[in-house]
């Protein structure tokens, strides 16, 4: 009686468009105190979650700790957050689950930030591999610590069915032709579960909304962060040498089948436009119409996917499955041109270039360190991990589990610590 109480009150103020199997949990719990919906608690417990935290010392774009004003992954996940809670709310989906999802998007993600993630899919390449995406599922089913199954393991955060469903970028298990996936095979009960039977491939419209609000955010603060320090000069759009060079950034690495004609309509459209900035200007006018261009841009971006997707779609509540997010084909092409800016003058630099290696290195020696100590080397939750796995592979991913929850500052303390010599 007391969980179909529990399951009664989470039930209580659902928005249209949703169902008992949405927000029932992996593990059912007792009742909670009236007054709050189940995805409000979902949003709570990510919220105050210890992964969220460690994202504030996680790289974005740049290393934390080098840049005071550009974003880590704490702060682009707020930014992801607001933008999903918005766009979702104007389509009928739950706020809080949608927020849910952005918040949680990224907890998987290692230090170093992407070249964290390739050198520790390369360690973990006889462990089924390590992918962002899949690693924030681990997070959120069984690295934090919140609720402890029957048999004594952990159950993570122990989300509703519908928001770990909502945080499940890529809705497949690793295959040959697939270097991004959204679980390993070690978690397949839990994703089976919260999947309930949804084809590979299908993602709800939550998931969707938030994958648009990371591109969107991705794209927009980026470019800020990089216009701010002087990496990037958005007087580039205008130069068509510089525009053959990014396209081909487009295609490479965001829209496999753009034409460079796209890239030229889009960049005169955003060059074109009122809010755009006409010439480099660090004084507090040229920052207030720096930071005037992201929020035109966040609204341009999302208000041409509400239209197009209410076009497609109705009025009505859209949540779930239902219905699909609808993205314009020049806004797509908009977004990715200004993720390429970003690439081109921030990330794919030869400073970064040297950084990166030296990160990867770091990595490699890391997860050796750990090899070589373990368990003892371990936080106490990995430990006992380590002590229960059943063969070397799964020690191996209980080391990757460790570094992966590191912030940056914390990897190269570790590396200090165990991988060089006393002096």
């Amino acid at each position: 009686m007391a969980l179909s109480w529990a399951l009664m009150a989470d039930q209580a103020e659902l928005a249209d468009g949703y169902g008992p199997a949405d927000v029932e949990r992996w593990v059912p719990e007792p009742p909670k105190r009236p007054g709050r919906t189940a995805f409000q608690r979902d949003r709570a417990r990510v919220l105050h979650s210890a992964a969220l935290r460690r994202l504030a010392a996680k790289t974005q774009v740049v290393a934390p700790a080098s840049d005071d004003f550009a974003r880590n992954r704490l702060t682009h996940s707020l930014e992801v957050g607001q933008i999903g809670r918005e766009l979702g709310r104007r389509l009928g989906a739950d706020p809080d689950l949608v927020e849910t999802a952005c918040l949680a998007h990224d907890l998987g993600h290692p230090p170093f930030g992407h070249n964290g993630e390739d050198a520790l899919d390369l360690a973990a390449a006889g462990c089924g591999g390590f992918e962002g995406n899949a690693q924030t599922l681990r997070v959120l089913t069984r690295l934090e610590a919140k609720t402890i199954r029957a048999d004594g393991q952990s159950a993570g955060l122990n989300l509703t069915r519908a928001a770990l469903d909502a945080t499940v970028k890529y809705p497949w298990q690793r295959g040959a032709d697939k270097a991004k996936f959204g679980c390993y095979v070690e978690d397949d009960a839990v994703y089976r579960w919260l999947r309930a039977g949804r084809p590979d491939g299908a993602r709800c419209l939550e998931a969707q909304l938030m994958d648009f609000a990371d591109d969107v955010a991705y794209s927009v603060h980026d470019v800020e962060d990089g216009t701010h320090s002087g990496a990037v000069d958005l007087r580039v759009l205008s130069a068509m040498t510089e525009r053959v060079d990014l396209a081909k950034i487009v295609a490479e690495a965001y829209l496999a089948d753009v034409d460079p004609a796209e890239i030229d309509v889009a960049a005169a459209a955003l060059v074109d436009a009122p809010f755009w900035p006409r010439e480099p200007d660090r004084t507090r006018r040229g920052l207030a119409a720096l930071k005037d261009m992201t929020s035109e841009l966040i609204g341009r971006f999302c208000e041409a996917a509400e239209h197009a997707t209410r076009a497609g779609h109705g009025t009505g509540p859209l949540t779930r499955y239902a219905a699909d997010l609808v993205v314009p084909r020049d806004t797509a092409v908009e977004v990715a041109l200004l993720k390429a800016v970003a690439a081109r003058y921030v990330m794919r630099t030869p400073l970064r270039f040297g950084v990166q290696a030296l990160e990867r290195a770091l990595i490699a020696e890391l997860v050796d360190a750990l090899d070589a100590g373990a368990p003892d080397v371990l936080e106490p939750p990995f430990r006992t991990d380590w002590l229960d796995a059943a063969d070397d592979l799964a020690r191996r991913r209980v080391v990757i589990d460790q570094i992966a929850t590191l912030s940056d500052a914390a990897a190269v303390t570790w590396h200090e610590r165990l991988c060089r010599p006393a002096r």
